[in-house]
């Protein structure tokens, strides 16, 4: 096998696979065990007897650790992945394993495995390197670069902690490719050029369903929905559920009370699933602790009424998907089925009537293995970017913008919207305000690049906002907001809240850069990091002391100015003064530190202004309507608390 190739892998919640394309076809590439599937299981073995590091172990063996030792074993980690403390709280209800005890707030969470720590990417770069070690040993030479599938619905924290796994695992993340994007190539679907597609991926622990927008050989997600705690698993649990009632029932045995017990009565439960997506139906036949069987025929009538009220719970989100992507069932054109648990028949039956698709005369994509078929797609899409073969060297893939986009703000810095390696489509917003009293026009300048100054990022457009009534400077309210289609053309719409005044331009970000010219950039801007910043930091603090000398030189005309006593306005005539004499200078923290003593002086005069505004306001006013106009005034951008145009 040549040197260089680029895999696919299914980083899985449950299972986890790596694939690569094999002539005109993506396959699976087996572990050591033969086994397509690597469990996403990872467990740490007891400490060794000469007191070293204690192994750990990934897989199918790492599984077999649960029923000994269930507190050195983890699973389901990606619903973990890139979440904070806070977030992962009700996550935590659902497993047995732990926090470490000295996590804070604000911090990456680590599990306590046994005597160690480890964070969820390092978890997850465990399996990762798992999947390297098993294509390096079927292909018999290192294996470097990978594309790795994500959900839809994943944010960009999610998404960096995928990356910095698999930059843990000894993998350079050429692409991270949405999981149902990746399901629909697997199965060709990208040569239709255009239509509407439905992922319905229903694996061992959740539930996604997403809408896919084909059109011109690139796939947009319209919507995604789904359950994070219903998959294959909620059947086990039943089945396992109303065994051990039964046995308790007919025989007198609290299996409960029996870990080892319950763990082979869920291994039957499961054999009994998988048997009834393809018999008429499945039998219990277990050994009790004292002797007795437990025997048990489900036929599979029965076995559909049992699970019903299960499968229905994805109705729910599928509808809603549909509703958020504003279509009827009638327009979506493919349905692809995905995860294991799509093999059971009433399954397929109840997307069949969700999507209306028999009297239509369409069937759900049902042919490629609905555990393997995400690490499939996975493969193609590696393969369109080592460029190996002709079988996919027309596919267009949803691409990733390489270098950030923003605005040029006051003193000439960069507002950045956008971050690099963003996937796109992509929109972002930001809020911004003038530093102007009475300015009616902002010119507005949209750059990309590192750099933290406008004049050393790449130009893109200009373009002005007119007709802003004149109000002073901090008042106005601009929404601007960046928009990266599908096609990655980029749309810039600004817009002041208050009046209503809108203009918008349309460019595109990555006309015209190489990845030579976009390397550059970004090594450009690691070279230049430390000055750059230094500048900026010089730049911001002059622009907050402009914007406070200009606040306090307007404060006598104001009445509240006569309740200060002489000392007071004294007080802060030095403090002007002080702040006037060294704007000039070199360091920003000098800077800072007088507009810092300028505000302490002005804080009375600042609290005299806002008593005056509550008393207007509320003055001949409902509580109602006063409320609406002191939070309006309330949550304004203040000028030294966001960027501000030129």
């Amino acid at each position: 096998m040549a040197e260089g190739r680029v895999v696919g892998i299914d980083l899985g919640t449950t299972n986890s696979l790596v694939a690569y394309m094999e002539g005109d076809a993506p396959v699976v590439i087996p572990g050591v065990d033969g086994s397509n599937l690597v469990p996403s299981v990872v467990a740490l073995d007891p400490v060794p007897a000469d007191g070293g590091r204690p192994t750990v172990t990934v897989g199918n063996t790492a599984r077999k650790a649960l029923i000994e030792t269930p507190e050195r074993v983890i699973y389901s980690v990606k619903r973990l992945m890139g979440r904070g403390l806070s977030e992962i709280q009700e996550e935590l209800k659902y497993f047995p394993f732990r926090l470490a005890d000295d996590v804070q707030a604000g911090e990456v969470p680590r599990i306590q495995l046994g005597e160690m720590r480890f964070t969820p990417p390092e978890i997850s770069a465990y399996i990762l390197r798992q999947l390297k070690r098993n294509a390096e040993r079927f292909f018999g030479s290192p294996v470097t670069q990978a594309v790795i599938t994500v959900p839809a619905y994943f944010n960009d924290a999610q998404r960096q902690a995928t990356k910095d796994a698999g930059r843990m695992a000894g993998l350079e993340v050429l692409r991270l490719v949405n999981e149902p994007t990746a399901a629909a190539l697997a199965y060709g679907l990208d040569r239709a050029k255009e239509g509407t597609i439905a992922v319905y991926d229903l694996g061992g622990g959740t539930f996604d369903i997403s809408i896919l927008k084909l059109r011109d050989g690139i796939f947009e997600v319209q919507s995604t929905n789904g359950d994070t705690h219903l998959g294959g698993d909620d059947i086990d649990n039943l089945l396992l559920a109303i065994a051990l009632d039964e046995i308790n029932a007919e025989h007198g045995i609290d299996l409960r009370l029996h870990p080892s017990a319950v763990q082979a009565v869920r291994k039957a439960a499961i054999e009994a699933k998988i048997q009834l997506s393809s018999e008429p139906s499945a039998s219990f036949d277990i050994e009790l602790p004292n002797g007795d069987r437990y025997q048990r025929v489900i036929p599979r009538d029965v076995y559909e009424l049992m699970i019903e009220p299960i499968l229905e719970r994805t109705a729910g989100p599928c509808k809603q998907a549909l509703a958020d992507a504003g279509i009827t069932p009638e327009s979506i054109d493919e349905v692809v089925m995905v995860g294991g648990s799509t093999r059971i028949p009433a399954v397929r039956q109840l997307v069949d009537d969700l999507f209306h698709l028999a009297p239509r005369g369409k069937k759900p994509h049902v042919e490629l293995n609905p555990d393997e078929v995400v690490a499939l797609g996975a493969a193609v899409q590696a393969d369109i970017l080592a460029g190996a073969s002709k079988t996919t060297e027309e596919i267009l893939l949803l691409d990733v913008t390489p270098l950030s986009l923003g605005i040029e703000a006051l003193g000439g810095t960069v507002a950045r919207i956008i971050q690099r390696n963003s996937t796109i489509p992509a929109s972002a917003t930001e809020h911004f305000t003038t530093g102007v009293d009475g300015q009616t026009n902002v010119a507005i300048h949209v750059v990309q690049g590192e750099r933290e100054l406008a004049e050393n990022c790449r130009s893109l457009a200009r373009f002005d906002l007119k007709g802003i009534p004149p109000m002073s400077a901090g008042l106005p309210r601009i929404e601007v907001k960046f928009l990266i289609d599908a096609d990655g053309i980029l749309r810039v719409t600004a817009r002041e809240q208050r009046s209503g005044k809108a203009a918008e331009i349309e460019v595109k970000p990555t006309y015209g850069l190489t990845d030579e010219q976009v390397e550059g950039m970004i090594l450009d801007s690691f070279d230049h990091a430390e000055e750059d910043f230094a500048k900026r930091l010089l730049i911001e603090a002059r622009n907050e002391a402009d914007t406070i000398l200009a606040a306090v030189d307007r404060a006598p005309s104001n009445p509240a100015w006569k309740l200060l006593s002489s000392e007071e306005q004294a007080a802060i005539a030095r403090a002007k003064a002080y702040l006037i004499a060294v704007s000039g200078a070199p360091d920003p923290r000098v800077i800072r530190a007088a507009t810092l003593a300028l505000d302490q002086a002005t804080r009375r005069f600042a609290e005299l202004l806002m008593d005056a505004a509550v008393s207007t306001a509320i003055r001949g006013k409902t509580m109602e309507s006063a409320g609406e106009e002191l939070g309006d005034a309330v949550t304004a951008p203040h000028p030294m608390a966001a960027a501000e145009f030129k």
